[in-house]
């Protein structure tokens, strides 16, 4: 398997929508550089399930191994078995596979994929050893939600991050990126029930935030580690504040949760999707009807 950019998952999941009538692909919003953000829906979107990955360019594995997933649970959408339609019945799934295509895209081919902030960002990808998580403006989308937001910058400021970088800076006021505006967006027009975000790498997961109380969250978080071997975290430094889970949990008060997959440096090289994939499966599938 190769490295996978915004138009190989646009094209796999225009060819999923073509093959099983229970898919819907929509455009969840538009990147800094003007890429379509993919988005794609089964089932009932009103009582749905939100998976997302690639919110850091490194991490485009995430997208690989949602829209794996995307492609296994359509096909079993379709099945009229009586175990898969009562799980499913009056229920939906939300997949955005890949919430940073600009940054996906600076961390497969460098920096002339920035477009009109190529001179910034190969500035910052050098003094990031070559290694980049940011959107094009070099905004960290997992530090611009407005969970915490202050504190985080406090933060980030004492560890000598003042502006944009390749990696950690939450931008200049919380929701500055229209990548962070976009699932906004989404998770206010369908309030999906439980919201799960994939990073890489750890093998773990995160379920809380600020000690707010979450009905559901301990149970949930405790059978998603029974499923996949992963371990629970708590939140911790840079990563306290300024998520997307976060958010999430702070403004929705429904169980969300940070999965950090697969263990390494990333990015995670292609031939680590099949072992996780086939690790992750059941908890993906339980995922998605809880």
């Amino acid at each position: 398997m190769n490295q996978y950019g915004c138009a190989a998952l646009w094209k796999e999941l225009r060819r999923l929508e073509q093959d099983f009538p229970a898919v819907r692909v929509f455009r969840a919003g538009r990147s800094v550089l003007g890429k379509e953000i993919p988005a794609v829906g089964m089932g009932c979107l009103r009582n749905a399930v939100l998976l997302v990955g690639a919110v850091h360019g490194e991490e485009w594995l995430t997208a690989r191994l949602l829209a794996r997933f995307a492609g296994e649970i359509a096909a079993a959408w379709t099945d009229d078995a009586p175990s898969f339609a009562g799980l499913s019945r009056g229920k939906g799934l939300i997949i955005v596979p890949m919430l940073n295509p600009d940054g996906v895209e600076i961390a497969l081919e460098g920096p002339r994929a920035a477009g009109p902030f190529r001179e910034q960002a190969e500035r910052l990808y050098r003094e990031n050893g070559g290694k980049w998580q940011a959107n094009a403006r070099g905004v960290d989308l997992n530090h611009n939600f407005d969970a915490g937001w202050p504190v985080l910058r406090a933060m980030e400021i004492e560890a000598g991050i003042t502006g944009p970088a390749a990696a950690r800076y939450g931008g200049p006021y919380p929701h500055s990126e229209p990548e962070t505006r976009s699932i906004l967006n989404l998770i206010c027009a369908f309030r999906p029930r439980r919201l799960y975000a994939f990073h890489s790498q750890g093998e773990e997961i995160y379920w809380e935030y600020d000690g707010i109380r979450v009905p559901h969250a301990d149970s949930i978080a405790r059978a998603l580690a029974s499923l996949s071997g992963y371990t629970l975290v708590r939140n911790a430094g840079l990563a306290s504040h300024g998520g997307l889970k976060d958010w999430f949990i702070q403004e929705c008060r429904r169980p969300g949760f940070t999965i950090e997959i697969g263990k390494g440096e990333n990015p995670l090289p292609p031939e680590d999707l099949e072992p996780i994939y086939g690790r992750l499966l059941p908890m993906l599938t339980a995922a998605a009807f809880l």
